[in-house]
């Protein structure tokens, strides 16, 4: 059963940080079954490793693609090219740029019990 697409805001984030030499499958697999597994949650690698493996496959066939093969088998980068994976960090920095608004909006702003002393 094919259910890379629950890995692929991992990957994406994961490729982001890579260089563009790109990375191989397997540290792919590796960072995405670090970040999903938890005791609660338990995943087996290989099923990480497959689902993973699967998705960058689908998603580099066509020349615009989000991620694209790279060099020797195996190894994948985000393709710059790509317009959806430009939408995507649109939407990703627009992300970023509403949390700090939050987290402004919700400065503490009460008043100190202990009042400095000069």
């Amino acid at each position: 059963m094919y259910n890379g697409m629950r890995y692929e805001k991992e990957i994406i984030q994961i490729l982001q940080a890579a260089s563009d030499e790109g990375l191989s499958v397997r540290k792919i697999s590796r960072h995405v079954f670090n970040a999903c597994n938890s005791f609660f949650n338990t995943i087996s690698y290989e099923e990480v490793h497959h689902d993973v493996s699967q998705y960058l496959i689908r998603h580099s066939k066509m020349p615009d693609s989000m991620v694209q093969r790279v060099g020797g088998r195996g190894i994948y980068r985000l393709n710059v090219n790509s317009c959806e994976l430009r939408q995507l960090m649109l939407e990703f920095t627009d992300d970023a740029g509403l949390e700090s608004n939050e987290d402004r909006q919700h400065q503490d702003q009460s008043l100190s019990l202990f009042p400095d002393e000069e």
